[in-house]
């Protein structure tokens, strides 16, 4: 019988006196595996990697540079002066940090921030070789922040802004972005996304939104904590490179994703969205912001695409309340009419209701239902939809005729 020893070396499996120590991986500086400098100031040194892209870049469909924020999403934001700085005054921050806890024992390794200068992004990396550098970290962000007055972020209001001010305050050193107008693009993300893409992180949406794929060399955010404390314990640097091109990408994809989010509230007509859901959920946004008239036409717009039943009936039913709290029925009639010329169903039946409640016309009331009739059965329509308004419609055909009766009675 063969022993395991043997069963081992029939393996390829070294034992005993032969089984060598594995090589330690060599020590590499930081300065050795990324391209930077060490920053001095009053309190200490720290490790800043800096890179441009140039306003030629692009990251997937969008460029990270853009022209204020619309006064839309100021408005959103309620803050207005987002619509009122120049460009080089938003700062776009990411922290990596020891732990997703927060509170005082977690503090940011590195801290990137970009800002416009001289017509390119410029994104710097601050990092901290030993936690005693953290002060200097500060200190160094702070510096770069200084010429900015608002900071955008991707679920920085709840994590990377409060964790800051700690480490700010335990080192007595003023918040230099205190008083910022401050825009998170993570609740804006979920109120574009949320009913059409399964996930609204960062990555997923530069992914699915702006159509970049990140390349092989990024380590994922959660193993991120684990190689900072390796590096410590070790001194080796290399297995960081993954965790900067991480934080790289996240800065970068934040610009990216503002300037398509205000092109696409600007004109979402032409061609830059190309889902129902997507035109669905900025209706939604405009109706919030009681801009009613714009959210009437996203949401019929959207009623033009293959919808879900669930979404349609939702659709529908949020476009029919907007109607009603619109108020100027004239202008309401112009929109419908210049719709229904066009072949929205939607408009016909709405021109229906008009002529019959509000014109007490019960004849062109029946016209226009008849004719939103034949356009449901010969449009190309998924059958839940045709039988949603063919049941509408038939249901109105019905009350119109018992009216027609009762009024030629009397």
């Amino acid at each position: 019988m063969s022993s395991l020893a043997d069963k081992l070396k029939a393996l390829g499996v070294k034992t005993g006196s032969s089984l060598a120590t594995p090589p330690k991986p060599a020590r590499q500086s930081i300065d050795s595996v990324l391209a930077g400098t060490l920053r001095s100031n009053p309190l200490g040194e720290v490790f800043v990697a800096e890179q441009s892209y140039e306003s030629s870049y692009l990251h997937g469909n969008a460029s990270p540079a853009f022209a204020s924020p619309p006064a839309l999403i100021a408005e959103w934001a309620n803050d207005a002066r987002l619509s009122r700085l120049e460009l080089s005054q938003f700062a776009f921050l990411d922290t990596e940090t020891s732990g997703l806890s927060g509170g005082t024992g977690t503090y940011a390794f590195r801290v990137g921030a970009a800002r416009f200068m001289d017509g390119k992004f410029t994104l710097r990396q601050f990092f901290m070789r030993d936690p005693a550098e953290e002060a200097a970290l500060l200190e160094e962000l702070a510096a770069f922040l200084a010429p900015c007055e608002a900071l955008v972020t991707f679920n920085g209001k709840s994590f990377d802004a409060p964790l800051l001010t700690t480490r700010y305050s335990l080192h007595h050193i003023p918040v230099p972005f205190k008083g910022y107008a401050h825009l998170d693009l993570l609740p804006l993300a979920r109120r574009l996304w949320r009913d059409r893409l399964p996930s609204r992180a960062l990555k997923y949406l530069e992914e699915h939104i702006l159509e970049f794929q990140r390349t092989s060399e990024e380590t994922p955010g959660y193993e991120i904590p684990w190689l900072y404390f390796d590096y410590l314990r070790t001194g080796n640097a290399h297995p960081l490179a993954g965790v900067f091109y991480h934080n790289a990408m996240d800065v970068v994809a934040m610009a990216a994703l503002l300037n398509h989010v205000g092109a696409t509230l600007e004109d979402p007509y032409h061609g830059r969205v190309a889902h129902g859901l997507d035109f669905i959920a900025l209706g939604k946004l405009y109706e919030d912001l009681k801009h009613w008239d714009e959210a009437a036409r996203l949401y019929e717009r959207g009623l033009e695409f293959g919808l879900a039943e669930a979404d349609f009936g939702v659709a529908v039913k949020r476009l029919s309340a907007l109607q009603k709290k619109r108020g100027d029925i004239q202008q309401a009639v112009r929109l419908w009419e210049e719709a229904a010329a066009q072949g929205h169903i939607y408009a016909q039946i709405e021109l229906a209701k008009y002529f019959e409640h509000t014109r007490r016309d019960m004849k062109s009331a029946a016209q226009w239902a008849n004719a939103a009739r034949k356009l449901a059965e010969r449009a190309d329509l998924p059958a839940y939809m045709r039988k949603h308004w063919l049941e509408e419609i038939d249901h109105r055909l019905a009350r119109l005729a018992r009216k027609a009766v009762y009024n030629q009675k009397t």
